[in-house]
């Protein structure tokens, strides 16, 4: 049987081709009860919107902003030109991507960067920052004019964001303390936590579930109060040795965040590179080298282009008012080795 069309519409709800598109794109100046008629037959004939068709047909052009942390960072690195890939794929229906980088740890730069972003020109918003009163103030403003917004690896959850792209990180914080503890295989051990900045929330939960399962399955371990880098490789060198000076018999090292490559020249360094047991995030070329060397033993990954992809269907999915498939748009939380390096 052939699938109904826009014309089987109007012939089953008696009215007009253009009576019908006025109502499936929600356009006003169709009476309520002529809008009813028109749905009423769109459920009777089973008629599924072929909504890439109707763009198509409209000539949509899809234009999205994604706001990124500006400096090095070979994730950063990673994800941009994933994006770059992903749009340039999608260069033919319709779709650009922009990236708009902001100073990763200055609220008002991140604000001062929505608020000036020209909306007329604009469908839709990824964000990539900290959150913090300011930034969701400017998510606000961003919903109050119509875009949506899309929070992406470190959550916006008390903004008016419309979907969160990236891991559980709370369930990556566990999964890293489970790969601790039985790597370790001491009752007694203290741990170093580090990451870029205990702003962002994704450092947050990740220490949250990692303290958690540290806790819960391995209580006589003890982790370090955590230690912020702030994007200075320089501060994260010397924090790192301070930390190996005062407290000589650290035995595991959690890498929440970005800094991995100061890091690890840190404890090669000072001789503790082959003696610690180093679960680290995402799989970037420093980190693949370390888990090569047997510098790092476990990394928690995210797959960078599917981040993109969700981020960009989801983004596009609410341009069209469309429904999102939330298994298609979880990220998966990857555990890689040295032993399945891909």
């Amino acid at each position: 049987m052939a699938r109904p069309t826009v014309h089987d519409i109007a012939r089953e709800a008696g009215v007009s081709l253009a009576t019908v598109d006025r109502v499936l794109n929600a356009r006003p100046g169709v009476r309520a009860q002529t809008v009813s008629r028109v749905r009423e037959a769109v459920e009777r004939l089973g008629y599924v919107r072929d909504t890439y068709a109707a763009n198509l047909a409209r000539q949509r052009h899809y234009r999205f902003a994604f706001v990124l942390p500006d400096g090095p960072n070979q994730f950063l690195d990673t994800f941009r030109a994933a994006l770059r890939e992903a749009a340039e794929a999608q260069a033919a229906d319709r779709l650009s991507a922009r990236i708009e980088a902001v100073p990763a740890h200055d609220p008002h730069a991140v604000v001062r960067m929505l608020n000036g972003l020209p909306l007329s020109r604009l469908d839709g918003v990824a964000i990539m920052t900290p959150e913090t009163p300011q930034v969701r103030d400017a998510v606000g403003r961003l919903k109050a004019e119509g875009i949506p917004v899309v929070a992406l690896v470190s959550d916006l959850p008390n903004s008016p964001r419309d979907h969160f792209v990236g891991i559980n990180s709370f369930q990556a914080g566990r999964t890293a303390g489970v790969l601790m503890g039985r790597f370790i295989r001491s009752d007694a051990a203290r741990i170093l936590a580090v990451t870029n900045s205990m702003q962002a929330r994704d450092s947050i939960e990740r220490r949250l579930g990692f303290d958690q399962v540290m806790a819960e399955d391995f209580p006589g371990m003890a982790v370090l109060p955590s230690i912020e880098s702030h994007d200075d490789p320089e501060r994260m060198a010397r924090i790192v040795e301070e930390a190996f000076r005062s407290t000589p018999d650290i035995a595991g090292v959690y890498s929440m965040g970005p800094g991995n490559v100061p890091l690890l020249e840190t404890l090669r360094r000072i001789g503790r590179a082959r003696d610690l047991v180093v679960v680290a995030h995402e799989l970037t070329p420093t980190t693949r080298a370390a888990l090569l060397n047997r510098e790092v033993d476990a990394v928690i990954n995210q797959n960078v282009g599917h981040l993109v992809r969700s981020a960009l269907r989801v983004l596009r999915a609410k341009c069209d008012g469309a429904e999102i498939f939330e298994a298609q748009e979880r990220i998966r939380i990857d555990i890689v080795l040295r032993e399945n390096l891909p």
